[in-house]
């Protein structure tokens, strides 16, 4: 049986379908919320909750969330974070960097949800086919309904049922960039998990006002493991494992994305790992209920394409899909009309802005990467150049090269610089500065205001 969007049927409405209830398509659905631009939002997953991880964020999005009106809301879930410290497998320290731009988030996830509106959120609808054509776009799910929208954004991460389904279009055209036509290449394998409130006793580390941010890299066994203090005397931790390339063909097979499906054989390989907090690694899985840990490859791929038609693609990650969320709003707030061609020049523009940062991005997490999870000989004497021949202030300066791009809403006021770094200058909106012109001039016409 086949059911419409009712919403999208109006030819009123301009209707955004997004697919993906992460952050990238959460901060979306905000923005289209502020831009009263009529949206659904489809998640697969028959519970939308958050992942038992810990976000770290900086000045190269915060600044988004006070144009929201939100920064005060994210203070209050978070903590500041100083320095990220790097031990070896004896839990001596072998380097600490200085990130203080940075504070720890567990809880952004929810809070963001919390910003859009219950109703306009789907879930158990995965993505089986995506058709369009000069009028609109259609998506069918798995669970035989149909929605119909103007324009489709798949925010539904690596393995995005979106992007395969536009792609098998444009392969039918002969479209397709043969680089975009290659599998993910496979390199980590990662598993996150945040404890229930522990003692402080316990884990005095609990009772700084800071968040302690630790790296331990295993020097026998091809592990490195984090673990992170976070509001509620909560540890957030994760583990780290490099995949060589039959390990990595036999763990696609058993791929379970972000669920909670499939970690036992990984915890029961670590659990006895000690901990710089004291015990071992065991402990905090052991204080973290099993729903909330979650097991997903780290996939290393920079697509060329981007959109094609009424339907537009945003990245996988934190940040950075919430970067894409905010200048695709952006080019969506600049939008003409609801005609292919108009569409296409605002997913250009989008693209445009965002690949260079996006591909920077990509290559410096691809680095770090290396840095910190990697256990081959060139990996671990990059390791020991990067920590031992290096000035910290070389170190500290690579970290904090992020918040020079601080992409902001161009159709809200934007937030004072609060910094003393230099910031990447933004694509100004005329049509933002003509509305704020013509308010201003209304203002001024009534009398005693």
């Amino acid at each position: 049986m086949t059911k419409s969007d009712p919403v999208a049927d109006s030819e009123a409405a301009f209707h955004v379908m997004i697919v993906g209830a992460g952050l990238g398509g959460v901060m979306l659905a905000i923005l289209l919320e502020r831009l009263n631009i009529s949206y659904t939002l489809f998640e697969r997953a028959a519970e939308i909750k958050p992942l038992g991880s810990a976000m770290v964020f900086g000045a190269n999005i915060l600044p988004v969330f006070e144009q929201l009106g939100l920064l005060e809301e994210v203070k209050k879930i978070s903590l500041p974070c100083l320095s990220m410290d790097i031990y070896n497998s004896n839990i001596e320290k072998v380097a600490s960097v200085n990130v203080q731009k940075y504070k720890e988030r567990p809880d952004m996830h929810k809070l963001m949800l919390s910003q859009v509106p219950s109703e306009k959120i789907l879930i158990k609808k995965r993505v089986l086919s995506v058709e369009q054509d000069e009028q609109g776009v259609t998506i069918r799910v798995a669970d035989g309904t149909t929605y119909h929208g103007d324009i489709l954004v798949g925010a539904d991460g690596a393995y995005s049922g979106v992007r395969q389904g536009l792609f098998k279009l444009m392969e039918k055209k002969d479209m397709l960039p043969e680089g975009d036509k290659a599998s993910l290449s496979l390199g980590y394998l990662s598993m996150v998990g945040v404890s229930e409130p522990q003692d402080p006793e316990k884990y005095p580390v609990l009772k700084e006002p800071t968040s302690n941010f630790s790296r331990v890299i295993g020097s026998t066994a091809p592990y490195s493991y984090n673990t992170v203090t976070v509001p509620g005397n909560r540890i957030c931790w994760g583990m780290t494992i490099q995949l060589d390339s039959n390990k990595a063909s036999k763990e696609m097979f058993k791929n379970s994305e972000w669920g909670p499906e499939a970690i036992e054989g990984m915890i029961s390989e670590i659990r006895d790992f000690p901990s710089h907090f004291g015990g071992v690694i065991g402990d905090l899985i052991d204080a973290t209920p099993r729903d909330m840990i979650s097991k997903v490859f780290l996939e290393e791929k920079m697509f060329e394409t981007w959109y094609h038609g009424r339907t537009v693609l945003v990245g996988d990650g934190a940040t950075n899909a919430m970067q894409d969320a905010v200048i695709l709003a952006n080019c969506l707030y600049e939008l003409k009309s609801r005609s292919s061609e108009d569409i296409t020049e605002a997913f250009k523009s989008y693209r445009d802005q965002r690949y260079p940062q996006a591909k920077y991005q990509m290559d410096k997490s691809k680095n770090l990467g290396r840095v910190l999870y990697g256990q081959t000989w060139p990996e671990r004497l990059l390791r020991f150049v990067a920590f031992n021949l290096l000035p910290q202030r070389m170190q500290e300066e690579e970290f904090l090269k992020d918040t020079v791009y601080r992409p902001v809403l161009s159709f809200m006021e934007p937030p004072e610089n609060r910094g003393s770094g230099p910031v990447l200058p933004q694509r100004p909106s005329e049509k933002y500065e003509a509305e704020k012109a013509l308010r201003n001039a209304a203002v001024e016409a009534v009398p005693g205001l």
